[in-house]
């Protein structure tokens, strides 16, 4: 029985094979550290970085690839930005279906003296753009909200939520950990100041990369998380203050930013619609076949145009826990149980403690897996109701 893997929403697999190739290609015949030495395998280190940050801007409509910054991970994206931006006396505001990846650093800072909003979301997700704009004070810095959520999978207006803050002065700052590469985006057509990024999800990248666009001329106003060695004014003691040097210390990732920069190219060559197309496809095909079955309750809108390609569900009788174990035992399906890092969206949406099960889709989802997948749940639900 071959595996199914509905996993997608906490790393991307199977990865492209030109992703596999371009970090096998690197190891074996470059491996030098960018920007380091004068000699051509350094170089060519520094030429995969550039291309990969070129084809990074590129996908998310970012203009000059300079504003794209690479980092460890979304999570290291998250805390440059809100460590580096707000202090103490500053008014954030966050919604209620946010990841720990933003409730954390939040939740520290508020320890420090910040002033921290959340907003409500309905009991399918939905947030309110009203609302949120309502939030804002005298003091507002910054909205950060995710463009997804990874409990629900639904789409949140930011490119609205962007449009009335600029008005009132308020920045705002996008995870698009569940979005970047599976849905359309273009940071500056949407006013979108900061949006973080991560390399092993939708972006077909290995673990361990991800980054963040910020706005030309904005990255004045962040302090950089670290500072230390760059290759570049190395006659000088003080961090440099250009980009991206400003915010990449020491010696990169470059193995994993070769990776990243195929995967992404893998993405770009495919093409986000055509990508997005398939996911509403699966997504449709799995809500449609499920909805029926008696014993089982689904999380977020029903519409799969108004969610990414991820479904959370439950089943009468049994844990999360159980269900998954059941469907690996099995079925061979691969699924992820629990609170998928994010207690403040189930709280919204009633499932805490416990949380649900979810199934989470790529482009390389087959419709067969999806019918097996469905029998798999019917099978489960009818032994135990």
């Amino acid at each position: 029985m071959e595996t199914i893997y509905f996993d997608n929403a906490a790393t991307s697999w199977p990865k492209p094979e030109a992703m596999i190739k371009a970090m096998a290609d690197f190891n074996a015949h470059v491996g030098a550290n960018p920007g380091r030495s004068g000699h051509r395998l350094s170089v060519e280190a520094s030429r995969i970085i550039f291309n990969a940050r070129e084809t990074i801007a590129s996908l998310l409509g970012a203009g000059d690839p300079h504003t794209v910054i690479f980092t460890r991970n979304a999570t290291e994206g998250i805390n440059t930005i809100v460590r580096g931006l707000l202090k103490p006396g500053n008014h954030v505001i966050t919604s209620g279906m946010e990841h720990n990846s933003v409730m954390r650093p939040l939740r520290a800072l508020e320890a420090e003296g910040i002033e921290l909003s959340i907003v409500q979301c309905s009991g399918t997700g939905d947030i309110v753009t009203d609302d949120v704009i309502a939030m804002i004070r005298k003091n507002t810095r910054m909205i950060i909200i995710t463009h997804a959520s990874n409990v629900t999978g639904t789409i949140m207006p930011v490119a609205e939520i962007a449009e009335m803050a600029h008005a009132k002065g308020v920045l705002v700052c996008v995870d698009a950990a569940q979005s970047a590469g599976s849905l359309p985006i273009n940071v500056l057509k949407d006013n979108i100041d900061i949006l973080v990024f991560t390399g092993h999800k939708s972006l077909n990248g290995p673990q361990g990369t991800g980054g963040f666009f910020i706005r030309k001329g904005l990255e004045n106003l962040v302090s950089p998380l670290e500072r230390g060695g760059t290759g570049s004014r190395s006659e000088f003691e003080e961090h440099p203050d250009f980009m991206p040097d400003r915010f990449e210390s020491g010696t990169p990732n470059t193995i994993g930013i070769a990776g990243l920069g195929a995967g992404a190219a893998h993405v770009a060559a495919i093409g986000i619609d055509t990508i997005r197309k398939h996911e509403i496809s699966v997504t449709g095909l799995f809500l449609d076949g499920i909805s029926s079955i008696k014993g089982i309750k689904i999380y977020g809108d029903m519409n799969p145009q108004r969610r990414t390609a991820l479904v959370s569900f439950t089943i009468e009788g049994l844990s999360p826990s159980e269900i998954s174990f059941e469907l690996d035992e099995r079925f061979n399906i691969m699924s992820r149980p629990g609170l998928h890092c994010a207690p403040s969206a189930h709280r919204t949406i009633g499932t805490f403690s416990d949380g649900t099960v979810r199934f989470s889709f790529g482009i390389f989802t087959t419709e067969e897996e999806i019918m097996t997948a469905i029998n798999a749940i019917e099978t489960l639900s009818l032994e135990h109701n």
